[in-house]
């Protein structure tokens, strides 16, 4: 087994673990002074979490929510891109997991990168980003379910086996769009 995957099978359920709180910390920053740009992205990311044809289905063994981890990690590190969103802590910590995915993706990482800035134009739910970033109730409305997604989520396990790497990778680079 080689030093990324190794890596990998170290860091993930340690994501799977954590998700549930990284999505309550970004959809603090919904109602921030953070840079519309940078809401923008998180909003993308976490509205994400709804989507019913997700990259990888949530009931996939193992593999179910780690496209929800990366796709967080790489909208965080986006928005921490834009002017006045570099002192946010969660976004920090967050867009430094992105070097991880961006190893294990090599090549596919851009469109991964892309997907997600695709998000900022998406709906899940009936509900746009645009609205959630524009509309109080709207946002009250989403922010409410995101608190019932988190408080609901129970963590799925994530076997130590290199070919749970193996189906991630082969995952997303069929899935990802061109």
């Amino acid at each position: 087994m080689n030093d990324l995957h190794n890596r990998c099978l170290d860091t993930f359920p340690e994501w799977l673990r954590t998700l549930a709180s990284d999505a309550t910390e970004l959809g603090a920053l919904l109602a921030s002074e953070l840079p519309e740009e940078a809401r923008r992205y998180v909003t993308g990311g976490l509205n994400y979490l709804f989507k019913s044809l997700d990259l990888i289905p949530d009931g996939i063994e193992d593999l179910g929510y780690l496209d929800d981890a990366f796709v967080l990690r790489v909208a965080a590190q986006m928005a921490l891109r834009s002017p006045g969103a570099d002192q946010v802590s969660v976004l920090s910590r967050l867009a430094g997991d992105a070097a991880l995915i961006s190893e294990l993706l090599g090549k596919d990482y851009g469109r991964l990168e892309r997907y997600v800035q695709g998000l900022t134009r998406g709906a899940a739910r009936g509900r746009s980003v645009d609205e959630i970033l524009t509309n109080a109730e709207t946002r009250g409305a989403f922010l409410m379910e995101l608190s019932g997604w988190s408080s609901g989520y129970a963590a799925p396990t994530f076997s130590r086996d290199e070919k749970n790497i193996i189906k991630l990778q082969s995952f997303l680079g069929a899935k990802l769009p061109q």
